[in-house]
Protein backbone atom coordinates (compact mmCIF):
# COMPACT_ATOMS: atom_id res chain seq x y z
CA UNK A 1 0.00 0.00 0.00
CA UNK A 2 1.54 3.37 -1.29
CA UNK A 3 1.78 6.38 1.72
CA UNK A 4 -1.07 8.08 0.24
CA UNK A 5 -3.21 4.94 1.10
CA UNK A 6 -1.60 4.54 3.78
CA UNK A 7 -2.44 7.99 5.24
CA UNK A 8 -6.42 7.58 4.12
CA UNK A 9 -6.81 4.47 6.14
CA UNK A 10 -5.14 6.13 9.14
CA UNK A 11 -7.02 9.09 9.02
CA UNK A 12 -9.95 7.49 8.23
CA UNK A 13 -9.34 5.11 11.48
CA UNK A 14 -8.99 8.88 13.44
CA UNK A 15 -12.41 9.53 12.07
CA UNK A 16 -13.94 6.63 13.43
CA UNK A 17 -12.16 7.15 16.71
CA UNK A 18 -13.24 10.56 16.93
CA UNK A 19 -16.80 9.28 16.17
CA UNK A 20 -16.92 6.94 18.72
CA UNK A 21 -15.50 9.65 21.93
CA UNK A 22 -17.99 11.67 20.40
CA UNK A 23 -20.79 9.15 22.87
CA UNK A 24 -19.22 10.37 25.74
CA UNK A 25 -19.89 14.32 24.54
CA UNK A 26 -23.58 13.12 23.58
CA UNK A 27 -24.47 11.84 27.17
CA UNK A 28 -26.59 8.89 25.62
CA UNK A 29 -26.36 5.98 27.69
CA UNK A 30 -26.25 3.29 24.28
CA UNK A 31 -23.34 5.42 22.94
CA UNK A 32 -20.82 5.73 26.19
CA UNK A 33 -20.68 1.87 25.51
CA UNK A 34 -18.60 2.42 22.44
CA UNK A 35 -16.08 5.20 24.00
CA UNK A 36 -14.59 2.22 25.25
CA UNK A 37 -13.55 1.15 21.88
CA UNK A 38 -12.56 4.62 20.83
CA UNK A 39 -8.57 3.85 21.31
CA UNK A 40 -9.38 0.51 19.10
CA UNK A 41 -8.93 2.43 15.71
CA UNK A 42 -6.08 3.73 16.83
CA UNK A 43 -4.36 0.60 17.95
CA UNK A 44 -5.26 -0.68 14.26
CA UNK A 45 -3.55 2.10 12.40
CA UNK A 46 -0.67 1.99 14.42
CA UNK A 47 -0.22 -1.51 14.67
CA UNK A 48 -0.85 -2.20 10.69
CA UNK A 49 1.21 0.87 9.98
CA UNK A 50 3.27 2.30 12.55
CA UNK A 51 3.65 4.87 14.90
CA UNK A 52 3.17 7.40 12.01
CA UNK A 53 -0.62 6.05 11.05
CA UNK A 54 -1.21 6.16 15.00
CA UNK A 55 -0.05 9.73 14.75
CA UNK A 56 -1.71 10.84 11.71
CA UNK A 57 -4.68 8.99 13.39
CA UNK A 58 -4.52 10.72 16.72
CA UNK A 59 -4.38 13.82 15.08
CA UNK A 60 -6.73 13.65 12.90
CA UNK A 61 -9.42 12.36 15.77
CA UNK A 62 -8.62 15.34 17.62
CA UNK A 63 -9.05 18.02 14.52
CA UNK A 64 -12.24 16.39 14.15
CA UNK A 65 -13.24 16.35 17.76
CA UNK A 66 -12.06 20.49 17.79
CA UNK A 67 -14.62 21.40 15.06
CA UNK A 68 -17.60 18.90 16.39
CA UNK A 69 -16.85 19.61 20.06
CA UNK A 70 -14.76 22.68 21.96
CA UNK A 71 -10.88 22.55 23.01
CA UNK A 72 -11.41 21.11 26.22
CA UNK A 73 -12.81 17.83 24.84
CA UNK A 74 -10.43 17.67 21.62
CA UNK A 75 -7.65 18.07 24.66
CA UNK A 76 -8.90 15.49 26.99
CA UNK A 77 -9.17 13.13 23.67
CA UNK A 78 -5.23 13.35 23.00
CA UNK A 79 -4.42 13.34 26.31
CA UNK A 80 -5.97 9.71 27.10
CA UNK A 81 -6.34 8.34 23.70
CA UNK A 82 -4.07 10.03 20.77
CA UNK A 83 -0.78 10.44 22.56
CA UNK A 84 -0.47 7.17 25.11
CA UNK A 85 -1.69 5.19 22.11
CA UNK A 86 1.16 6.65 20.10
CA UNK A 87 3.67 5.92 22.51
CA UNK A 88 2.27 2.33 23.56
CA UNK A 89 2.58 1.08 19.49
CA UNK A 90 6.30 3.09 19.23
CA UNK A 91 7.56 0.98 22.50
CA UNK A 92 5.53 -2.32 20.99
CA UNK A 93 7.17 -1.66 17.00
CA UNK A 94 10.77 -1.82 18.97
CA UNK A 95 12.72 -4.32 17.62
CA UNK A 96 16.29 -5.48 17.65
CA UNK A 97 18.58 -8.51 15.95
CA UNK A 98 19.53 -11.09 18.58
CA UNK A 99 22.15 -12.99 18.67
CA UNK A 100 21.26 -15.54 16.19
CA UNK A 101 20.15 -12.62 13.63
CA UNK A 102 16.34 -13.31 14.76
CA UNK A 103 14.47 -9.89 14.88
CA UNK A 104 13.76 -10.02 18.92
CA UNK A 105 10.53 -7.43 19.35
CA UNK A 106 9.92 -5.24 22.86
CA UNK A 107 8.84 -7.82 25.49
CA UNK A 108 5.11 -7.42 26.91
CA UNK A 109 6.72 -7.08 29.96
CA UNK A 110 8.29 -3.92 29.51
CA UNK A 111 5.05 -3.11 27.44
CA UNK A 112 3.08 -3.44 31.02
CA UNK A 113 5.57 -1.23 32.44
CA UNK A 114 4.84 1.71 30.27
CA UNK A 115 1.21 1.55 30.06
CA UNK A 116 1.74 1.27 34.42
CA UNK A 117 3.83 4.49 34.31
CA UNK A 118 1.20 5.89 31.88
CA UNK A 119 -1.77 5.06 33.98
CA UNK A 120 0.80 6.47 36.93
CA UNK A 121 0.98 10.21 35.14
CA UNK A 122 -2.46 10.20 34.42
CA UNK A 123 -2.84 10.38 38.53
CA UNK A 124 -0.19 12.72 38.72
CA UNK A 125 -1.33 15.04 36.28
CA UNK A 126 -4.68 15.26 37.96
CA UNK A 127 -2.68 16.08 41.06
CA UNK A 128 -1.32 18.83 39.27
CA UNK A 129 -4.22 20.19 37.31
CA UNK A 130 -6.31 20.81 40.60
CA UNK A 131 -3.87 21.71 42.86
CA UNK A 132 -2.63 18.25 44.73
CA UNK A 133 -4.48 15.60 46.88
CA UNK A 134 -6.06 17.88 48.66
CA UNK A 135 -7.53 19.66 45.63
CA UNK A 136 -8.32 16.74 43.95
CA UNK A 137 -9.92 15.69 46.60
CA UNK A 138 -12.45 18.27 47.68
CA UNK A 139 -13.59 18.54 43.63
CA UNK A 140 -14.12 14.36 43.49
CA UNK A 141 -16.02 15.49 46.67
CA UNK A 142 -18.11 17.88 45.22
CA UNK A 143 -19.09 16.30 41.80
CA UNK A 144 -19.47 12.77 43.41
CA UNK A 145 -21.84 14.52 45.90
CA UNK A 146 -24.03 16.21 43.33
CA UNK A 147 -24.63 12.79 41.61
CA UNK A 148 -25.15 11.51 44.51
CA UNK A 149 -27.91 14.04 44.74
CA UNK A 150 -29.30 13.26 41.29
CA UNK A 151 -29.21 9.57 41.90
CA UNK A 152 -30.65 9.80 44.92
CA UNK A 153 -32.99 12.53 44.79
CA UNK A 154 -31.03 14.07 47.80
CA UNK A 155 -32.31 11.07 50.27
CA UNK A 156 -28.77 9.42 50.67
CA UNK A 157 -28.24 8.66 54.44
CA UNK A 158 -24.57 10.00 55.10
CA UNK A 159 -23.86 11.60 52.00
CA UNK A 160 -20.83 13.14 52.45
CA UNK A 161 -18.96 9.86 53.76
CA UNK A 162 -20.14 7.86 50.56
CA UNK A 163 -18.72 11.03 48.29
CA UNK A 164 -15.18 11.15 50.78
CA UNK A 165 -15.16 7.46 50.36
CA UNK A 166 -15.74 7.12 47.05
CA UNK A 167 -13.28 10.26 45.85
CA UNK A 168 -10.75 8.72 47.76
CA UNK A 169 -10.20 5.87 44.88
CA UNK A 170 -11.72 7.50 41.71
CA UNK A 171 -8.36 8.43 40.94
CA UNK A 172 -6.75 4.82 41.22
CA UNK A 173 -9.84 3.24 39.97
CA UNK A 174 -9.91 5.49 36.58
CA UNK A 175 -5.95 4.81 35.58
CA UNK A 176 -6.74 1.54 36.74
CA UNK A 177 -9.89 1.27 34.24
CA UNK A 178 -7.90 3.19 31.85
CA UNK A 179 -5.25 0.64 31.57
CA UNK A 180 -7.61 -2.08 30.87
CA UNK A 181 -9.26 -0.41 28.59
CA UNK A 182 -5.63 0.33 26.60
CA UNK A 183 -4.69 -3.82 27.12
CA UNK A 184 -8.24 -4.56 25.80
CA UNK A 185 -8.37 -2.37 22.46
CA UNK A 186 -4.50 -3.56 21.70
CA UNK A 187 -5.29 -6.89 21.76
CA UNK A 188 -8.71 -7.01 19.85
CA UNK A 189 -6.57 -4.72 17.36
CA UNK A 190 -4.05 -6.94 17.55
CA UNK A 191 -5.73 -10.10 17.15
CA UNK A 192 -8.13 -8.59 13.86
CA UNK A 193 -4.48 -7.94 12.77
CA UNK A 194 -2.78 -10.89 12.80
CA UNK A 195 -5.85 -12.91 12.06
CA UNK A 196 -5.87 -11.25 8.41
CA UNK A 197 -1.49 -11.26 8.42
CA UNK A 198 -1.62 -7.12 8.70
CA UNK A 199 -0.07 -6.77 11.88
CA UNK A 200 3.28 -5.00 12.05
CA UNK A 201 4.41 -7.21 14.49
CA UNK A 202 4.09 -10.95 15.91
CA UNK A 203 1.33 -11.10 18.92
CA UNK A 204 3.37 -10.81 22.17
CA UNK A 205 2.82 -14.54 23.96
CA UNK A 206 1.30 -13.76 27.07
CA UNK A 207 2.46 -17.17 29.35
CA UNK A 208 6.02 -15.29 28.93
CA UNK A 209 5.36 -11.61 30.44
CA UNK A 210 7.56 -11.05 33.09
CA UNK A 211 7.35 -8.10 35.43
CA UNK A 212 10.40 -6.57 37.44
CA UNK A 213 10.82 -7.21 41.49
CA UNK A 214 11.04 -3.51 42.28
CA UNK A 215 7.48 -3.03 41.54
CA UNK A 216 6.70 -4.96 43.83
CA UNK A 217 8.80 -2.81 45.88
CA UNK A 218 6.61 0.32 44.67
CA UNK A 219 3.64 -1.66 45.98
CA UNK A 220 5.19 -1.92 49.47
CA UNK A 221 6.25 1.82 49.52
CA UNK A 222 2.34 2.39 48.59
CA UNK A 223 1.90 0.16 51.72
CA UNK A 224 3.77 2.13 53.99
CA UNK A 225 2.17 5.38 52.68
CA UNK A 226 -1.47 4.42 53.90
CA UNK A 227 -0.43 3.54 57.03
CA UNK A 228 1.19 7.40 57.09
CA UNK A 229 -2.16 8.26 56.64
CA UNK A 230 -3.47 12.04 55.47
CA UNK A 231 -2.59 13.00 52.25
CA UNK A 232 0.12 9.88 51.76
CA UNK A 233 -2.72 7.92 52.09
CA UNK A 234 -4.57 8.87 50.11
CA UNK A 235 -2.06 8.58 46.85
CA UNK A 236 -0.79 5.48 48.73
CA UNK A 237 -4.40 4.24 48.20
CA UNK A 238 -4.57 5.03 44.67
CA UNK A 239 -1.20 3.91 43.74
CA UNK A 240 -2.06 0.45 44.83
CA UNK A 241 -5.37 0.24 42.59
CA UNK A 242 -3.04 1.34 39.91
CA UNK A 243 -0.25 -1.05 40.76
CA UNK A 244 -3.24 -4.12 40.34
CA UNK A 245 -3.00 -3.73 36.61
CA UNK A 246 0.26 -4.87 36.19
CA UNK A 247 0.54 -8.02 38.68
CA UNK A 248 -3.30 -8.97 37.64
CA UNK A 249 -1.37 -9.56 34.19
CA UNK A 250 1.56 -11.20 35.64
CA UNK A 251 -1.02 -13.34 37.34
CA UNK A 252 -3.07 -14.19 34.11
CA UNK A 253 0.46 -14.90 32.63
CA UNK A 254 1.19 -17.37 34.94
CA UNK A 255 -2.16 -19.16 34.35
CA UNK A 256 -1.82 -18.88 30.37
CA UNK A 257 1.56 -21.01 31.25
CA UNK A 258 0.32 -23.69 33.31
CA UNK A 259 -2.85 -24.28 31.62
CA UNK A 260 -0.28 -25.59 28.38
CA UNK A 261 -0.12 -28.49 30.56
CA UNK A 262 -3.13 -29.32 30.27
CA UNK A 263 -4.78 -31.24 26.82
CA UNK A 264 -7.03 -28.41 26.31
CA UNK A 265 -5.77 -25.33 27.52
CA UNK A 266 -8.57 -23.31 25.70
CA UNK A 267 -11.35 -24.55 27.89
CA UNK A 268 -9.53 -24.04 31.08
CA UNK A 269 -9.18 -20.41 29.19
CA UNK A 270 -12.97 -19.81 28.11
CA UNK A 271 -14.01 -21.05 31.50
CA UNK A 272 -11.79 -18.79 33.84
CA UNK A 273 -12.16 -15.56 31.86
CA UNK A 274 -16.17 -16.70 31.94
CA UNK A 275 -16.10 -16.44 35.52
CA UNK A 276 -13.73 -13.23 36.10
CA UNK A 277 -16.15 -11.80 33.48
CA UNK A 278 -19.13 -12.85 36.16
CA UNK A 279 -18.11 -12.77 39.12
CA UNK A 280 -14.73 -10.69 39.17
CA UNK A 281 -12.77 -12.05 41.79
CA UNK A 282 -10.92 -14.40 39.81
CA UNK A 283 -8.77 -11.31 38.41
CA UNK A 284 -8.02 -10.27 42.22
CA UNK A 285 -6.99 -13.72 42.80
CA UNK A 286 -4.85 -13.32 39.30
CA UNK A 287 -3.41 -10.06 40.66
CA UNK A 288 -2.50 -11.90 44.27
CA UNK A 289 -0.99 -14.72 42.13
CA UNK A 290 1.00 -11.79 40.40
CA UNK A 291 2.39 -10.42 42.89
CA UNK A 292 3.95 -13.64 44.34
CA UNK A 293 4.90 -14.64 41.04
CA UNK A 294 7.46 -11.57 40.90
CA UNK A 295 9.99 -13.42 43.62
CA UNK A 296 8.52 -16.95 43.93
CA UNK A 297 9.20 -17.83 39.91
CA UNK A 298 6.23 -19.90 39.93
CA UNK A 299 5.70 -19.83 36.21
CA UNK A 300 9.22 -21.55 35.98
CA UNK A 301 8.46 -24.45 38.40
CA UNK A 302 4.59 -25.19 37.17
CA UNK A 303 4.61 -24.38 33.41
CA UNK A 304 5.93 -26.74 30.96
CA UNK A 305 9.15 -26.87 29.44
CA UNK A 306 9.16 -24.39 25.98
CA UNK A 307 7.80 -21.64 27.68
CA UNK A 308 10.21 -18.68 27.22
CA UNK A 309 10.03 -15.27 30.12
CA UNK A 310 10.22 -12.29 28.27
CA UNK A 311 12.50 -9.70 29.80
Amino acid sequence: MNRLATAAVAAACGGVSACLYLGLVLGSPGALILVYLTQLPLFVAGLWFGTGAVALAGLTATVVLLAASDLLVAAIFAALNAVPVTILVRQALLARRGSDGTLVWYPAGRLTLWLTGLGLVGIAAALLLLGGPEGLQATLRDIVGRALDQLTEGTLPDRDRVAATLAAIIPGVAAASWMVMAVINAALAQGVLARFHLAWRPSPDLAALSLPRWLTLALGVAAVAILLGGVWRFLGINVIIALSVPFCLGGLAVLHAVVRRLANPAVALVAFYTLAGLFGWPLVAAAILGLFESWLGLRRRLAPHGVSIDG
